[in-house]
């Protein structure tokens, strides 16, 4: 890791170095390593700095010794030079020269070092360094390019702070193109289609640190995600893809450091094309390169897709008052939307700044930084952090925007996985349904639907058919496919599964914000009581919600996303919005597996995702129709009230809280790569959400000639579960019903029954 800040302030005034730069090249953007004409090895560094008037290259060695080289050449706004003997390892930074004018947009300071946008491993971690001043830990003043601490605060960020921020600051580090070696080079990707894919959201440290099969100084990193006790959790569950919490380099804000916390969840990137330096187990002088690529080799040797959550719609930068680390010193203007007071940003996203994709730089930064993490470090695709807010143009939300534009001829970007979470804060944001083809959706209406009707928060089931059965209302059009929709029921941001079913008012006191943070639409149910509580009629209850929900997702059409620890009964104790909860509120306890209640809620997952990966009928690729696919056949998804016969339009609109929803595994419009017709099971599910039993007829003829039960949620499984973990029981036995035969449903209960031909 860097230098102290005190041992950096002690090193002496930095030192111009004679004339020794040659001109280079500027491209590639950043810091690459390569041979001269005449032989000599060397680093090539180009920084985009559209208005700067000059800019200084700063190298720094081991004892934090400064030595700055002038850039003189100049190509199309891009300032380069080719320095001899720069190699692996190396930390360097810029000092951006330029007007002083922030009543319009002009914000250069040469006192502030900078990080290089394009750094491709960063060696520290901003809020590492703090100062203790009268009101307690704070981020260094010397951080921010306006005079924090002026006393007329309205106009402090017009005051210039002259103060030199380079002992404050993580350094970028010079990294070869091949620092992963053979671990990559070889690579295979699982290449996953979206309709088999089962999303994981996990965080790297949280997944990993309290997990007792792997090494303590492996856990909380790529290493320790890599380890094969985490591949064995992973692969027995059955999931396809990990979508793993944002891993660019993130800054901690002042804000957090005052209350000494610090951003835990990520959503505060500084760095788009470094993986964050506290997740490296093995250094940060440019191993965190290497052991990211080793793992997710280990993940696609596993069969496991990597997903990475980005955020390019806003930096760590913040607003005005924010500090200056990076984008804003070499060039606010050209990098963020200002309002018409220049002196303001336009703030989409809430976090004080947002990102102006419509500037070809802007734009060139984030395709660049995609494809790298695609070519070079192997993922498979990305969750898009506020979507909305890259797709607008000038001001409104556009679908036809450059951003969008240049995804979907990008012949790299075009071919992984590309999902939306489709809103943002800013008016007309909410864009659930509309992004185009290519694209996937977070569904919050899934989310929000599935959440009141096992609550009791519906009036009817208009709603939840078209939930279960893909939503059709928002993706059928232009070509998307039921695949469009992620549907989740609990992320990062909310309630745990758990705590969804056990609290009904969020308690996120220990965020320091005496509760205002976080959603109050939580849409939970506590069960009957608030907390955890030693009722057992409440926590039988709370158990069997959390099996409805688990089953409720995993046979809806569209792409199930799990939240890591669901599966086990992880709980936040009521925090709905940990994201600066770096401690065992947020990290997974794998304890739990020792409860054969959670392992048996675990083994239920695993059983459920293998029931869908073993069933095409559950993996539609085109949406239903209603209507027979083949001469003589039956309709491809049919629907039935508790009597036993096809639901009519008014059906949909009576008071309810059971639906049966029936899926034909013989009229699949699907042919396999032989062409072959594509031929599964039928299905009927049964949902109730009611507290009492209710009567239900099963369809007689056609629909089947007898029903077989596969999932019965009212059946806890603790007691079938067994010491080979998950997947390995809670089934219920091979019972048979005759067609038309009546059951009764428990209360709040999902029976899934395989149809028997007749």
């Amino acid at each position: 890791m860097s230098s102290a800040p005190e041992q950096e302030a002690m090193a002496g005034q930095p030192l111009t170095a004679p004339a020794d730069v040659r001109p280079g090249s500027p491209t590639p953007l950043g810091a690459r390593c390569r041979t001269g004409p005449d032989g000599v090895a060397g680093t090539n560094f180009a920084l985009w700095a559209g208005g700067a008037e000059a800019v200084e290259l700063c190298l720094f060695d081991d004892e934090g010794q400064e030595t700055r080289h002038p850039l003189t050449e100049l190509t199309h706004e891009i300032w380069h030079g080719f320095l001899p003997g720069a190699g692996p390892g190396q930390r360097y930074g810029y000092r951006v020269h330029g007007r002083w004018d922030p009543w319009t947009g002009a914000r250069w300071n040469p006192a502030k070092l900078l990080l290089d946008p394009y750094a491709r491993a960063v060696d520290g971690d901003f809020g590492t360094y703090t100062e203790t001043g009268p009101g307690g830990p704070a981020l260094p003043a010397q951080l921010y390019g306006h005079a924090r601490d002026w006393p007329q605060q309205q106009y402090a960020d017009t005051v210039r702070d002259d103060r030199d921020s380079a002992p404050y600051v993580p350094k970028g580090v010079v990294v070869t193109d091949d620092e992963g070696g053979d671990a990559w080079r070889d690579d295979r990707r699982p290449k996953t289609p979206w309709p088999d894919s089962v999303l994981y959201e996990l965080h790297v440290r949280g997944f990993t640190m309290r997990h007792p099969g792997i090494p303590e100084e492996l856990r909380g990193t790529y290493a320790g995600l890599a380890h094969p006790a985490a591949l064995d959790h992973l692969t027995r569950l059955g999931v396809t893809a990990v979508e793993l919490l944002p891993v660019h380099q993130f800054a901690h804000e002042d804000h957090l450091v005052r209350r000494g916390l610090r951003n835990y969840w990520g959503y505060n990137s500084i760095g788009y094309f470094a993986p964050h330096a506290r997740y490296a187990a093995t250094g940060t002088r440019g191993q965190q390169v290497g052991e990211f690529q080793r793992m997710v080799r280990a993940l696609h040797d596993a069969g496991i897709e990597v997903i990475l959550d980005v955020v390019y719609n806003h930096t760590a930068e913040a607003g005005e008052l924010g500090p200056t680390l990076s984008l804003r010193g070499i060039d606010n203007r050209g990098y963020y939307r200002l309002q018409g007071d220049a002196r303001r940003y336009a703030d989409y996203t809430g976090c004080g700044n947002t990102l102006h994709v419509v500037q070809p730089n802007v734009l060139r930064l984030i395709t660049d930084s995609l494809r790298y993490w695609v070519t070079e470090m192997g993922v498979d695709g990305f969750r898009f952090d506020l979507a909305a807010a890259l797709a607008r143009s000038m001001h409104d939300v556009d679908m036809l925007s450059p951003f969008l534009a240049v995804i979907a001829q990008d012949p790299v970007l075009r071919r992984v996985k590309l999902i939306a979470e489709p809103w943002d804060v800013g008016s007309g944001g909410y864009q659930v349904g509309a992004f185009p083809p290519l694209w996937t959706e977070w569904n919050d209406r899934y989310r929000d639907t599935v959440r009141d009707f096992w609550r009791g928060g519906t009036h009817d089931v208009r709603d939840l058919g078209y939930r279960l059965s893909g939503s059709s209302d928002l993706y059928a059009w232009g070509g998307r496919r039921p695949y469009a929709s992620v549907n989740f029921i609990t992320a990062h941001d909310g309630f745990t599964l758990r705590d969804l079913v056990t609290y009904e008012q969020k308690h996120n006191a220990d965020n320091g914000e005496d509760n205002r943070d976080g959603t109050h639409d939580n849409r939970s149910w506590n069960c009957g009581a608030e907390g955890e509580t030693d009722d057992p009629g409440i926590t039988a209850l709370r158990r069997r919600q959390l099996r409805n929900l688990l089953t409720t997702l995993l046979l809806s059409t569209g792409v199930p996303m799990l939240v890591a620890g669901d599966e086990l009964g992880r709980t936040q104790h009521g925090n709905n919005n940990a994201y600066c909860q770096d401690g065992p509120t947020s990290w997974l306890d794998w304890s739990l597996l020792d409860d054969p209640h959670w392992r048996a809620l675990a083994a239920l997952t695993a059983r459920l995702i293998a029931l869908r990966r073993a069933h095409p009928v559950l993996r539609r690729r085109a949406f239903f129709s209603g209507r027979p696919q083949r001469h003589g056949g039956l309709r491809d998804l049919a629907w039935f009230g508790a009597d036993g016969t096809e639901m009519t339009e008014p059906d949909w609109y009576a008071p309810g809280a059971t639906l049966a929803m029936y899926l034909s595994g013989n009229d699949i419009p699907q042919r396999d790569d032989r062409g072959v017709r594509v031929v599964d099971d039928s299905f009927l599910a049964v949902l109730h959400a009611g507290a009492q039993p209710r009567a239900v007829t099963l369809p007689g003829p056609p629909w089947a000639g007898a029903y077989e039960l596969v999932v019965d949620t009212s059946a806890d499984g603790a007691d079938a579960d067994t010491a080979d973990g998950p997947g390995a029981g809670g089934a219920p036995s091979a019972v048979r019903y005759a067609a038309g035969a009546e059951v009764s449903v428990p209360g709040r209960t999902v029976l899934l029954f395989r149809v028997v031909p007749g």
